[in-house]
């Protein structure tokens, strides 16, 4: 049980972590996490573990952050600001996926000790970058107009948990299907690419229920300027 362990606390890492630069920098932070996370989560999706039994990649809880952070945008500053977010985070994926294409082609000199790791790393990257930009930007678009129209719908901060949770569930569905086709499909044997599917899905899922408390005490932040933005 250490990996689940493991998580569990990595996971209230995380939100802490959204909380603080929030807390610290106002709207600001929000959308240099949204940057952050998108290209640490998908450094930490190379990496397999096993977790609750199935096999799965590492990168879901940060990505599901940025699910968080757009919600929180779209909550406290409105569906423009989210959308914002969702373009910023794209264009920090496109980039590092570009600049780090462009590292691997140097030719490393004979003392050098990281073109190797760095291979392994970016060298998968631009299919799993493809993947993740088209499933950021189709699943993190459909985010932001399902939770507007939920928030349309039921607006009372009583009904917060259904609109952060609705949206978030709907989109991140769209979302692991569109990544793992993409980036899986043909790298592992279909019958992984099925457990890794169904597990990234359960794992965004409880990321999901878990940042729901974490919404609600963000939502008490900065309400002033909020409120004239």
């Amino acid at each position: 049980m250490f990996n689940e362990t493991l998580w569990f606390i990595f996971a209230i890492v995380n939100f802490i972590l959204v909380l603080s630069i929030y807390r610290m920098f106002g709207k600001s932070g929000l959308f240099v996490w949204i940057g952050f996370s998108t290209v640490v989560a998908n450094l930490q999706v190379v990496k397999t573990v096993e977790l609750f039994g199935l096999t799965a990649t590492l990168g879901n809880i940060m990505y599901g952050t940025s699910f968080l952070v757009t919600d929180i945008l779209n909550e406290k500053y409105g569906k423009d600001e989210a959308k914002k977010g969702v373009w910023l985070g794209f264009f920090t994926l496109l980039a590092m996926t570009i600049i780090m294409q462009f590292v691997l082609l140097f030719k490393p000199h004979e003392v050098d000790i990281a073109q190797g790791s760095l291979q392994t790393i970016f060298g998968l990257l631009p299919r799993i970058a493809i993947g993740s930009l088209l499933a950021f930007i189709i699943s993190q678009y459909t985010d932001v107009l399902i939770y507007a129209k939920i928030k349309s719908m039921f607006p009372k901060d009583s009904q917060l948990w259904l609109r952060n949770n609705g949206s978030t569930m709907i989109s991140q569905l769209l979302d692991t299907f569109i990544f793992t086709s993409v980036a899986f499909i043909g790298v592992y044997p279909f019958e992984v690419w099925i457990e890794i599917f169904l597990t990234t899905y359960l794992i965004k899922w409880l990321v999901a229920v878990m940042d729901t408390p974490f919404m609600y005490i963000a939502k008490s932040f900065h309400k002033q300027k909020a409120s004239h933005s």
